[in-house]
């Protein structure tokens, strides 16, 4: 028992010192492969992936507010959690029981997911990610975190990231993406290989819709060491 306390105590000394020096360093260099880019490739037999990075300061403006009001519009306010969020899921989960579920992950857990783990709905997974959104938060600004999320996700068939989906779904650069491409862009997050910015979808052009009528009500995303006031949006509210 006392070797086996001691392995136990070296083992969870080696896992906190090695995924804490990983988001560290993350913290300042481009991420150019991910697990999931990884596991896709297995999955698909094929090592071709579509990815470039980009700095957040060489992507569309458009970009963080599109997804901020498809996927996380609380994403300036929260530390990696929203709470509400999670618990109006909790509800309609339960008020539909054995029919679809809803999540609540916010742009910071699904950029952990993206970087750190794989895909999956196992409370194991749902742990680690639990962690690394306490990581990210503790030594990321929202800045970087938001710029490794346009890089990371997935946008399509082994398109990865806002570039690349820029130049094999619209014939441009991240720069180049208008306010309706980057609303097109997200309307496709909640499941990119199905729904398509290259094709879209009657379902998907709603959704787009709808994603910009809520860009209006948030605020242009802060740069790097800018202050934001929630007080600046319509309403007092990034909602």
């Amino acid at each position: 028992m006392k070797r086996l306390r001691k392995f136990i105590g070296w083992a969870l000394t080696l896992f906190f010192a090695s995924t804490i020096l990983a988001v560290v360093t993350f913290r300042f260099f481009p991420i150019y492969l991910t697990p999931l880019m990884v596991i896709r490739c297995i999955e698909k037999g094929s090592l071709t992936i579509h990815h470039n990075w980009v700095p957040l300061e060489d992507m569309s403006p458009h970009a963080p507010v599109a997804v901020m009001a498809g996927e996380d519009s609380h994403f300036l306010l929260h530390h990696g959690f929203d709470l509400d969020a999670i618990g109006n899921a909790a509800k309609r989960n339960i008020n539909h029981s054995g029919g679809k579920k809803y999540g609540a992950s916010t742009i910071t857990q699904q950029t952990a997911k993206n970087v750190f783990l794989w895909p999956g709905r196992s409370w194991v997974r749902k742990g680690f990610e639990a962690y690394f959104t306490v990581l990210m938060e503790l030594f990321w600004s929202k800045q970087r975190i938001m710029e490794v999320y346009l890089n990371s996700i997935e946008m399509g068939d082994r398109i990865y990231g806002l570039d690349a989906c820029a130049e094999y779904n619209f014939g441009k650069t991240a720069r180049d993406l208008s306010r309706s491409d980057c609303a097109l862009i997200a309307a496709t997050l909640p499941n990119p290989l199905r729904f398509s910015s290259s094709n879209p979808s009657s379902y998907t052009r709603r959704r787009q819709r709808q994603i910009i009528a809520n860009m209006r009500y948030i605020p242009s995303f802060p740069k790097e060491g800018e202050d934001y006031d929630p007080n600046t949006a319509v309403g007092g509210t990034y909602r």
